[in-house]
């Protein structure tokens, strides 16, 4: 099925179970503990245990490796080292080496995996390796290389000739005539995603096929990679990843935990499992770059932007990606004179990549505490400042407006279900006990990116339905709105579809990244279902334009028919994928929100609580109000994180991150997380998908950071611009208590 034109009424415009909060209908395999994971999975036989050894220096090269100790210890199987194979390719999109070759790129780089009977005996073998190296000098300070980096063009939004710096009208002109002028440098840090289930597989091989269970966001990535990686046809290899413990974009690329895998089972002739610990995950995976973002803003004494400048750098390996954190900025407010655009520096540290809300979440903890400071220079309302420069179109292509664009209406919203009005525009005005009491707020925008995505639904002999495709699971709720799409779509209840997801050998679907997840993956079941009812027509004589299908049956004028008997005369199966036609170019295509944060902060200890937090997220029809608005808090969370928590710790001597575990890398916990709000707005794109949905699992984070952050300044006065805020940068600057 082609998409390309707007969306016209259609079945799942009944919203008899699309639409609707449903529970999520894997839940109870989860809580019993009925859902296996990629380390727990037994299909392929009794398994070894796989132990990964990480480089011990940053750069370098390895120069031998002494695995006799780790081959005599009790259990152990075998010893597979980086120098016994030549470099494996990396995967498409990534910059670090996965396994193979003498040099060292960056610290706990894969170099051995050691295989024994048991988790423990592989564990202990691991220590016993003796490995000689050749140290380099490396480069490890983002600040440092900022003179050698070089322009990071925005491909992934301005296509393949974007250029280094996006320009309109003259920004110097502007800024030098403005009456108003803000100039600020904000820094965000490393972040690691934290995801509770580690890199995870699980490898068997018969004959010259393999068969890899792992905990990927992508099946049809790593279908792409895999064969690559070990040197086998792409129908060699059979991918399965139904259940994956969260992912946040640490898991879209196959890392070192799959080739070592498959690696060390073809070695053995035996399956082998292999999970990542904590320390080789900080190091060995990827995570968020750190940024540093430069913010010129330029005003009319009527608030209206006369110019934007928003210049970030962020670091990677050679031939990595950028943190492109000044993206949003182009879309997010109107002015007629921009500069925009990121640099990257090089540096010899674990690989930066994709994380969730790539891009937006670090910029925006930038632009948006910049139209704060900026509101505050004009006197105006921080709210009444972001509306009057809200933008119908894309201000770096006039011509082109957004399909729907309503974060006017999510500040108005907000700002009503929040108690806005009750906010002291004077920074530390408002005392509880104690407790210094301010109010923040944010813009959120995350785009919404057409992807083909295919998948085939089958009407069994049992009367049942069957979804089947590659597409993934990552704790999102993806079952169930793969069901709801079907159930609408053929009359029948969430409860009469069974979801098969995660496996190679079905369909292949955009995957669960980048927010694109729901609304292409619902729009290739749309698409199956589309021919399963037309297959369902014409064993019936039906027009098939004609028919509708509710309550279990089809009907066509006063003919009806059961499911039940269509089925009974043998299965049926549907199967299509939505492709997207040019709408996403001729239309910008966005999700928006507003986020808002109530915070205490302790005016003796410096101490910040976050009391309270509200989201109004416009995202195009939400397929699932349940599994949307978890989300958003899910998201909201992450922000609380980054806003006041997240940092991973580098040893700039040494190049690795020292908090590289769960007890050393802070993450919101309970007690840190208050009641979260959300506000779901009803606005169908008709220009998105068939289903008029747009995704919502990245918009939660987006904003939520500075939103705390302009908090934190309205409660105390301090402005802090170097995230995270910890109290070491706030206790010394609080408001004397004698003023207080």
């Amino acid at each position: 099925m082609r998409f390309d034109e707007p969306a016209l009424r259609n079945p799942i415009d009944d919203l008899t179970v699309f639409g609707r909060p449903v529970a999520r209908i894997e839940g109870p395999l989860k809580v019993t503990g009925a859902a296996r994971y990629a380390y727990e999975r037994t299909e392929l036989g009794k398994a070894a245990y796989g132990v990964v050894v990480g480089a011990a220096i940053p750069k370098g090269r390895i120069r031998a490796i002494d695995r006799t100790a780790a081959l005599a210890s009790p259990g152990v199987l075998g010893v597979i080292t980086t120098l016994d194979h030549d470099r494996l390719p990396t995967a498409d999109m990534c910059a670090a080496t996965l396994f193979g070759g003498d040099v060292i790129q960056h610290h706990h780089q894969a170099m051995a995996v050691v295989v024994a009977d048991t988790f423990e005996q592989a564990r202990a073998a691991s220590r016993l390796l003796s490995v000689t190296y050749e140290r380099a000098e490396g480069r490890f300070v983002l600040a440092d290389e900022e003179p050698r980096a070089e322009a990071a063009p925005d491909t992934e939004n301005g296509g393949p000739d974007a250029p280094d710096i996006d320009v309109v009208g003259d920004f110097e002109a502007a800024f030098r005539a403005a009456l108003v002028r803000l100039e600020q440098t904000y820094t965000t840090p490393y972040e690691s995603p934290a995801m509770m289930e580690p890199h995870a597989s699980m490898a068997a091989w018969q004959g010259d096929h393999v068969t890899i269970w792992t905990s990927n966001q992508m099946v049809n990535w790593a279908v792409r990679d895999i064969p690559r990686a070990l040197g086998i046809p792409a129908e060699n290899v059979r991918v399965l990843s139904p259940y994956v413990g969260g992912g946040f974009g640490a898991k879209l690329f196959i890392r070192c935990d799959v080739v070592l895998a498959a690696l060390a089972a073809r070695a053995l002739g035996r399956p082998v499992k292999v999970t990542l610990h904590r320390p080789v995950i900080f190091n060995n995976t990827s995570h968020r770059s750190a940024t540093i973002q430069r913010i010129r803003l330029a005003a009319g004494s009527d608030g209206k932007l006369t110019g934007i400048s928003h210049r970030g750098l962020s670091g990677n390996l050679p031939g990595g990606l950028a943190e492109m954190a000044t993206s949003q900025t182009k879309l997010l407010y109107a002015a007629p004179n921009r500069e925009i655009g990121m640099r990257m520096a090089t540096l010899d540290l674990p690989e930066s990549n994709f994380m969730r809300a790539p891009g937006e979440a670090p910029g925006l903890m930038a632009l948006e505490v910049a139209m704060d400071e900026m509101a505050e220079k004009l006197a105006m309302d921080p709210i009444a400042f972001r509306i009057l420069n809200d933008t119908p179109v894309d201000p770096h292509v006039p011509n082109r407006r957004f399909s729907e664009r309503h974060l006017a209406e999510c500040l108005r919203v907000g700002a009503e279900r929040f108690g806005w009005s009750a906010r002291q525009a004077r920074p530390a005005g408002v005392r509880d006990g104690r407790w210094l009491v301010g109010m923040g707020v944010a813009s959120a925008i995350r785009n919404a990116i057409p992807m083909s995505s295919g998948a085939r639904v089958r009407l069994e002999r049992s009367g049942r339905l069957t979804v089947e495709t590659d597409m993934t699971d990552i704790g999102t709720g993806t079952y169930t709105i793969l069901a709801q799409t079907a159930a609408e779509m053929l009359g029948v209840t969430p409860a009469d579809v069974g979801v098969t997801l995660g496996d190679s050998n079905l369909p292949r679907a955009a995957g669960s990244g980048g927010q694109w997840g729901a609304a292409n993956a619902t729009g290739g079941v749309f698409a199956a279902c589309v021919k399963l009812r037309e297959a369902i027509a014409a064993r019936l004589g039906f027009p098939a334009a004609q028919c509708t299908f509710a309550d279990h049956h089809v009907r066509s004028g006063n003919d009806t028919t059961s499911l039940a008997e269509v089925a009974q005369r043998g299965e049926l199966i549907g199967e299509d994928l939505i492709e997207f036609g040019d709408l996403g170019k001729r239309f910008q295509q966005s999700t928006f929100g507003a986020q808002f944060a109530e915070v205490g902060v302790d005016a003796f200890t410096g101490e910040i609580r976050v009391r309270r937090m509200l989201a109004v997220c416009d995202a195009g029809r939400i397929i699932n109000p349940v599994t949307a608005r978890s989300q958003v808090i899910g998201g909201m969370t992450m922000g609380i994180g980054a806003a006041l928590m997240e940092d991973l710790g580098l040893d700039a001597k040494r190049g690795f991150f020292v908090n590289h575990d769960m007890a050393g890398y802070e993450v919101p916990v309970h007690a840190d997380v208050p009641h979260l709000d959300v506000v779901l707005l009803d606005h169908p794109d008709a220009l998105a998908s068939p289903t008029k949905a747009k995704g919502i699992g990245e918009l939660g984070m987006c904003g939520a950071a500075p939103a705390i952050a302009n908090a934190v300044y309205n409660a105390t006065g301090v402005r802090i611009r170097n995230y995270p805020i910890t109290l070491d940068k706030l206790l010394h600057e609080l408001p004397p208590l004698s003023a207080l």
